[in-house]
């Protein structure tokens, strides 16, 4: 089964907990054990989990990012002012493969999926996941 989560972004970035919108598809999906994998479309985009229980951790990475890789000094700066968003985007990844365990998201107690904007605000960010059931 594959599932679109349109998304819309606030900051230039941010991360945004998607776990509850994944969980949704999994469940839709009626897959007991396989895999979940979830892609982020777009080139300054990423898809992360991370501790979804405190909402400083999602900020120190955003702000770790930040500091890290800072806009302005790349040269594709040239062309659209984003060379930092494409190489936040590039480290972080554009997915993950999560296992579906018992017919739920099989992330630990404080894990969420987030989808990490780096190229914001937009109005029209899209998170493909697709679930897929395990051969027996």
């Amino acid at each position: 089964m594959r599932s679109n989560i349109e998304l819309t972004t606030d900051k230039r970035e941010e991360l945004v907990d998607i776990t509850d919108h994944v969980c949704r598809v999994v469940e839709q999906s009626g897959v007991r054990d396989g895999l979940c994998a979830v892609y982020a479309h777009g080139a300054t985009a990423a898809i992360m989990i991370q501790e979804n229980w405190d909402a400083s951790v999602p900020s120190d990475v955003v702000n770790f990012l930040h500091k890290l890789i800072p806009p302005g000094v790349w040269l594709h700066d040239k062309q659209d002012d984003n060379g930092d968003a494409h190489i936040k985007a590039g480290l972080i990844g554009p997915s993950e493969a999560i296992p579906v365990i018992d017919g739920k998201l099989g992330l630990s107690r404080w894990q969420g999926v987030f989808f990490c904007e780096f190229d914001g605000p937009r109005r029209d960010r899209r998170v493909v996941v697709t679930v897929m059931m395990a051969s027996t």
